[in-house]
């Protein structure tokens, strides 16, 4: 019988949520429910590079095959939470090193970073309307 291995990671940055799941493979990335491409999805090799940036840095590059539904936010929202994700997966799928790489590399840590609310009587969370003398 076939076994298949499965790591999975859960990955937020401002309000994206991405679930991750990493599988042996040839690094291929399928994205959403449309099962999408990469460079279809987000497009650019800047946005690529980001991305793979946990693979980079524990050696894996081009050894697993990316699954992931990415919900909420824009563009820079879901592919840093796509790499968190995918840091947290490897973490499953390595042995003890590849926490200490990641952590150093400081993908790990969810950045708490969020839009602040805009308030009242103000234009923006902190742009006040043009002071009038008269």
């Amino acid at each position: 019988m076939l076994e298949i291995t499965e790591y999975i990671g859960t990955g937020r940055r401002k309000t994206s949520v991405a679930r991750v799941r990493l599988r042996p493979g040839t690094g291929r990335y399928i994205i959403g429910s449309k099962k999408r491409d990469f460079t279809e999805y987000f497009g650019g090799a800047a946005s690529k590079a980001f991305v793979e940036q946990p693979f980079r840095v524990t050696d894996t590059l081009g050894s697993f095959d990316v699954f992931a539904n990415l919900e909420g936010g824009g563009t820079t929202g879901q592919m840093g939470a796509l790499r968190h994700g995918i840091a947290r997966a490897l973490l499953l799928a390595g042995d003890e090193d590849y926490r200490g790489e990641l952590k150093k590399a400081g993908l790990l840590r969810r950045d708490p970073r969020m839009v602040e609310r805009k308030k009242y009587g103000l234009k923006k969370a902190r742009k006040r309307p043009q002071f009038s003398k008269r």
